[in-house]
């Protein structure tokens, strides 16, 4: 076998595909980006599989559809007995690194990783919860607003500043590391950021390369929340949009703000390509591109994600190494949880079949044929602003939305882009098969079970932890000042401190005059 590729995970957080120039909307200025498209292959029609942060990141990682782990919202636990990517590369031989935001809940910060950099940046108890017992006013545990929309602009510092070049730091210095290690394992290094996220604010550097530059407004029309479908009618009201207005002015200034975050992301990804570059590494490593979801971004006139239209749940997967063609668009539908049989055909070639567990995505190398009946993905929403699990099917050009609580939804993505025309119940050809394809794929009603259940053990589980001295679950990561630089009695010319540290590496020198002893 020849040497196995590493792999670098890039991911963003809230980055919807619908606004870079590899997807046809060249929105932000994402250079880095750009470059590894030209360079590797874009997959074209890339779906997370739960508009939500946590959810999402846990299916990716495990390969499965969020229901299948309980990975109902942003605060059910992510049970450490769940194989992920990180565990299988490791038993491949692989060195497995996490830096950054993952939205873990519970105990099991690490999830197979054999290191973890940094800490998180959002809860990892119980907090966030979803509760459907709440129905006089749909619930939202986060406290989500429009704030982050009204007062969008520029910043000296935030704390999503503050986090990201702390990733940042810790990933350039974790790859410098690995290339100047004995280890001769390849490695698996997952490094997630927490732009693009709202609130939208970012440093004048970034907001002045959109001076002068025309921000288009949102394609489809601002829709009166009366007017809405009755999820999105609920979701305004989760994240109260009614407390503002937002004006032609704030609504131009978000999506600038959000567009120079995105390229501040793509400052950042440019770095970590620069630093595979310096140490030789890049010709060997696969570079994966992606996001956890997408962002509404005033489409609708609504904002964040939580909703199945396609800046919600469209993200980028792009894709630049051994194995992936330059140049190359693939259309077929996928979605973030094939990441994990992709890796381990990376990681095997091809070879690797002891799982342990089932899995719902495919391999990005056996992909069916785009258009086929086998070309589908699975979406599902069992969050707040919904009262039944939210379920969607995306395929081919057509998507079906359906909650027992709520008409069903279909557009014609071909014909419909924007998701104008509820076509569902219109004698579409299509309805009555991929409704089969639903039924074969989720037993609603038995989800509905269990998704109360959940929410109602962890509600009250998070009561009683507030109850007295409150525990933690947040991850510290281990730091030894003793192992650190150079420490104790050690001579510092030898190998063991700086010069083994110098990249590439020079055997030390003799002494050309010997001292007499």
């Amino acid at each position: 076998m020849t040497r196995q590729p590493n792999i670098l995970v890039i991911q963003a957080d809230q980055l919807t595909a619908l606004c870079l120039s590899a997807y046809g909307r060249p929105l932000a200025k994402t250079p880095n980006i750009d470059r590894l498209s030209e360079e590797g292959t874009v997959f074209s029609r890339a779906y997370c599989n739960y508009p939500v942060c946590g959810p999402s990141r846990a299916s990716m990682m495990t390969g499965r559809l969020p229901s299948q782990i309980g990975a109902f919202d942003n605060g059910a636990p992510f049970g450490c007995h769940e194989p992920t990517y990180a565990h299988y590369l490791r038993r491949l031989g692989y060195d497995t690194t996490l830096i950054g935001k993952m939205h873990f809940v519970g105990p099991d910060q690490l999830h197979g990783f054999e290191r973890r950099l940094t800490t998180d940046i959002y809860p990892s108890d119980f907090g966030w919860t979803a509760d459907w017992r709440q129905t006089r006013e749909p619930y939202s545990p986060s406290r989500m607003s429009l704030q982050g929309v009204v007062e969008a602009g520029t910043c000296v510092r935030s704390l999503q500043l503050d986090y990201d070049e702390q990733v940042f730091n810790s990933a350039r210095q974790e790859l410098f590391d690995h290339a100047r290690r004995p280890d001769a394992r390849p490695f698996l290094t997952h490094v997630s950021f927490t732009h693009p996220h709202n609130p939208f604010v970012i440093t004048k550097e970034f907001w002045n390369l959109y001076e002068g530059v025309d921000i288009p407004d949102p394609e489809v029309e601002h829709i009166p929340v009366d007017a809405r479908d009755p999820w999105s009618q609920r979701y305004a009201k989760t994240i109260r949009e009614d407390e503002f207005e937002i004006t032609p002015e704030r609504l131009t200034r978000a999506r600038r703000a959000y567009f120079a975050m995105v390229t501040y992301f793509d400052s950042l990804v440019g770095g970590l390509i620069d630093v595979l570059e310096s140490t030789g590494a890049l010709a060997d490593t696969v570079v994966i591109i992606t996001s956890d979801h997408g962002e509404m971004l005033g489409e609708r006139g609504t904002w964040f994600k939580f909703l199945p239209f396609e800046p919600s749940v469209r993200v980028p997967l792009i894709v630049r190494g051994p194995g992936f063609r330059a140049g190359h668009s693939e259309t077929a539908l996928v979605s973030l949880v094939d990441l994990l049989p992709t890796f381990t055909d990376i990681a095997s070639e091809g070879s690797f079949a002891d799982f342990a567990a089932p899995r719902d995505g495919r391999s990005l190398f056996a992909l069916p044929c785009a258009g086929s009946t086998n070309d589908h993905v699975f979406i599902e929403f069992t969050g707040e602003g919904v009262y039944a699990p939210a379920l969607t099917l995306v395929q081919g050009s057509k998507k079906l939305v359906e909650c027992r609580t709520d008409p069903p939804m279909m557009f014609d993505l071909d014909d419909d882009p924007g998701e104008r025309r509820n076509i569902a119940g219109t004698g579409d050809s299509d309805e009555a098969a991929m409704r089969v394809v639903m039924r074969l794929r989720w037993d609603a009603e038995r989800l509905d079970s269990a998704v109360r259940t959940s929410q109602e053990k962890r509600l009250d589980l998070q009561k009683a932890m507030k109850a007295g001295q409150f525990p933690t679950w947040d991850y510290a990561p281990p730091f030894d000042a003793s192992r650190a630089f150079v420490r104790g009695a050690i001579d510092p010319n030898t190998t063991a401190t700086k010069s083994q540290k110098r990249f590439p590496f020079v055997p030390p020198t003799p002494p050309q005059f010997p001292r007499s002893r």
